[in-house]
């Protein structure tokens, strides 16, 4: 087992006087370190890869609450939208639209985030404000009447400077509270396993941690 059981707690109680939620990032560890941190207590765990998603999904198929926190692609909704809680990673209206277009066809409610992007990196996805606007004046018209859009999503730039981390957290949180009259609105996403005590700082309502729970992935599975 190679969960840090000792970090895993460390952050629990950092976060217990933010009343945040932690996301423990599962991708590419095995489903025992799964079942040993929900032996824990641990409930939500974030992924990032439709595949391993739903073989693990299928190997714990109750009592997990499943993030899926990764570059969605539009063709691979139909594969989790009927199990996962909430989706993170809405960078398009494309890819919205397909998520209403699944949830419509099985009769349920998707709640998502939208994916805004904060960083210095090209390699990083998300919508601008402009965009979130406009999805967001959708929603207010009655259309994607099968998605609950449940607040922001954002990563920060991979930088060592912390104020720029910190500028770019403060301004996700800015977004946020100017559309958290939305209905539902209520969930703010940010903040690693490098940065979420800038994050909790800055508001985050919810951290993705991966590294410092479970360690190095293993991208050679």
């Amino acid at each position: 087992m190679s969960i840090n059981l000792e970090n895993y707690q460390k952050i629990n109680s950092i976060i217990a006087p933010y009343h945040a939620q932690l996301v423990a990032v599962s991708k590419t560890k095995p489903v025992e370190d799964i079942l040993s941190l929900m032996q824990e207590g641990q409930i939500a765990f974030g992924e990032n890869y439709v595949q391993e998603l739903t073989e693990k999904h299928e190997a714990i198929p109750e009592n997990i609450e499943w993030h899926f926190i990764g570059h969605l692609q539009s063709n691979k909704v139909k594969y989790i939208h009927e199990f996962v809680h909430l989706i993170h990673g809405i960078d398009s209206l494309k890819l919205l639209n397909e998520v209403n277009k699944q949830a419509e066809k099985s009769g349920r409610t998707s709640d998502c985030l939208l994916q805004i992007f904060i960083a210095d990196e090209a390699t990083k996805f998300g919508l601008d404000e402009k965009e979130a606007t406009e999805i967001l004046e959708l929603k207010e018209k009655g259309q994607l009447n099968n998605i609950r859009i449940r607040g922001l999503m954002g990563m920060a730039s991979f930088t060592e400077d912390q104020q720029q981390i910190k500028n770019e957290f403060s301004g996700l949180k800015k977004l946020f509270d100017q559309f958290k009259q939305q209905p539902y609105f209520d969930t703010l996403s940010m903040g690693m396993s490098g940065d979420y005590q800038i994050a909790l700082d800055c508001g985050s309502t919810m951290i993705r941690i991966g590294s410092a729970l479970f360690g190095a992935r293993n991208y050679n599975k």
